[in-house]
């Protein structure tokens, strides 16, 4: 599989993470609690997940090498929490401004547990997509006075996880099957989620009075396909062009707040947007380009 392959693979988990805000916020407008609706995320993808599992190639692991991986999949479930959690107090197109701050975590955790220095263009691109973020959720045009800190204390909770889960995603069992392994981490996440958030919703009625199809959709697209894509596709292209791709999660997010939750998109956010996909553009041609020589190279 060639190395773009692997690359477009991480672009598309990114954007299954930019369309669960708006979701979320249906959900909130139904009534649902951030238990249920994060509660029943992580049990339905869990339950795709290993349904896949069933038909799908496996390897014999070592408890050791399963336990590896359920610890992995804890990020996962913190990052929803803390993101959902801080829909509560944000509109969808900022809370998603603050959960993008892992483009540079991401890098940062690179460096000091590898020590590997980014080039000047994936810094640039970094700079690039930064500037677009903020034009994107419209911070320019945001009454701090009136933004919630709590909402903001959460969603950099939820870009520290999810660079977390980024890096150790591509970092750990690379040599199990995909599918087995993204089942193994949704394990992970839906562990700590329960403990945090003890599952009411499987008692009280709420499966049945509504919350089921949201678990379904948000347990595909935020649990189940994204670490699956991710696990294919990192560990051939890195966490760092890895936490670069994931950014397309924000152009998404904005653009399904605008069409789905009606909220106002300035043109200065929508230029955001068009900046943080050249940003996306610049990281992954210096990537593209690296990739190219060394096959050169090989061939030669």
């Amino acid at each position: 599989m060639k190395t773009s392959v692997y690359a477009l693979l991480v672009f598309l988990g990114g954007c299954c993470f930019g369309v669960l805000s708006t979701f979320v916020k249906l959900a909130y407008a139904q009534g649902f609690s951030l238990t249920a609706i994060s509660g029943s995320q992580f049990l339905f993808g869990a339950l795709l997940l290993w349904l896949m599992v069933l038909f799908s190639k496996t390897t014999r692991l070592t408890l050791r090498s399963i336990v590896s991986i359920v610890l992995c999949g804890i990020p996962m479930g913190l990052t929803g929490i803390f993101y959902y959690q801080s829909l509560q107090t944000l509109d969808a197109s900022l809370a998603i401004i603050f959960l993008f701050q892992f483009v540079w975590i991401g890098t940062l955790l690179e460096y000091v547990i590898e020590r590997k220095k980014p080039t000047f263009k994936k810094l640039l691109s970094i700079f690039v997509l930064m500037i677009g973020s903020f034009l994107a959720a419209g911070i320019v045009n945001t009454d701090i006075e009136n933004l919630s800190w709590i909402g903001v204390v959460l969603g950099l909770l939820a870009s520290v996880s999810f660079s977390i889960f980024i890096y150790t995603s591509g970092s750990i069992g690379k040599n199990i099957p995909a599918i087995q392994k993204s089942a193994w981490l949704s394990v992970g996440g839906l562990l700590i989620v329960s403990i945090i958030l003890p599952p009411t919703y499987l008692v009280n009625g709420e499966l049945m009075n509504g919350l089921l199809p949201f678990g379904v959709f948000l347990g595909f697209f935020g649990v189940a396909l994204p670490p699956l894509l991710f696990s294919i596709g990192m560990p051939h292209i890195g966490s760092g062009l890895g936490t670069i791709l994931s950014a397309v999660e924000l152009p998404v997010a904005v653009t399904m707040s605008s069409l789905i939750l009606a909220e106002t998109i300035l043109y200065s956010q929508w230029l955001g947007v068009v900046i943080i996909l050249s940003g996306i553009i610049v990281g992954n041609i210096r990537f593209s380009f690296s990739a190219f020589k060394e096959q050169k190279k090989a061939a030669s």
